[in-house]
């Protein structure tokens, strides 16, 4: 494929990103949903969490608590990992440093989680809060933790995964 221009190139890494993106979602959701349903795991839904800035509390009748925080911690990670790789080769072809590359955006990625572990349970009590049952809240929880991290990440990956410059 013919060298796109500036702005070209960056719209179709947008709409690259966007499905991978959307495919680091789904992993999320689906691996959110197997992990919390793990025994061992959703026997500690009725244990709250409290450490830091993270607050998993146990909802009367709903289904959190240290379970959650585990639960959504990991798939996100999973998604990080399948989203890093994903764009690095297919969303911008990067063939820079890959150990530099790799620990700036796994700071970069431990810092949005931990803010994504605080804010999750603030949008599931939230929706918890109205009505909403567990299950879906847990999922626009995700959702919308998800979405912040999408914007959030395009440019700081754009920035990162680049193709080495070219000699002439």
């Amino acid at each position: 494929m013919a060298e796109q221009s500036g702005g070209k190139k960056t719209l179709w890494q947008l709409v690259k990103f966007t499905i991978v993106s959307l495919l680091a979602c789904i992993v999320q959701v689906v691996s959110l949903a197997i992990l919390y349903n793990i025994p061992a795991v959703k026997a500690l839904s009725t244990q709250a969490f409290h450490w830091f800035v993270f607050h998993y509390d146990v909802i009367e009748g709903k289904q959190c608590g240290l379970a959650l925080f585990i639960a959504f911690n990991t798939s996100n990670v999973l998604a990080q990992i399948v989203s890093f790789f994903v764009n690095r080769k297919k969303t911008f072809n990067a063939d820079n440093n890959v150990p530099i590359t790799l620990t700036i955006y796994l700071l970069f990625t431990a810092a949005l989680i931990c803010f994504s572990a605080w804010f999750n349970p603030v949008v599931f009590s939230f929706c918890v809060n109205r009505g909403v049952s567990s299950g879906l809240a847990t999922t626009i929880a995700t959702a919308v933790c998800s979405c912040i991290q999408f914007f959030i990440y395009f440019p700081v990956d754009k920035l990162l995964m680049r193709q080495k410059k070219k000699e002439s």
